[in-house]
């Protein structure tokens, strides 16, 4: 087992130090979704829906006015565009 240790341990000498960034980041990221959906557990329903609503509104209208939403929504904000100031 130490030699599977070792033999790892070297392995991630060798990353690229953006690699393990990136890596370092997606672990962080998961810690804190995990402790922020086990908060919204014990929350009240309708806030927690409310909550949610305004982010998604958020991220749709910024979607809209800087045009950088993922590329397999374009045709859904394509059509929604028109009715919503843009740059």
């Amino acid at each position: 087992m130490l030699v599977f240790c070792i033999s790892a341990i070297e392995k991630v000498r060798n990353l690229p130090t953006k690699d393990l960034a990136n890596l370092g980041l997606i672990v962080l990221i998961l810690i804190v979704a995990i402790f922020i959906i086990k908060q919204a557990a014990k929350m009240n329903r309708f806030v927690l829906g409310m909550i949610i609503l305004v982010t998604m509104m958020v991220i749709c209208f910024t979607w809209v006015y800087q045009r950088n939403e993922p590329k397999m929504l374009t045709p859904l904000i394509d059509g929604i565009a028109p009715f919503f100031p843009h740059k």
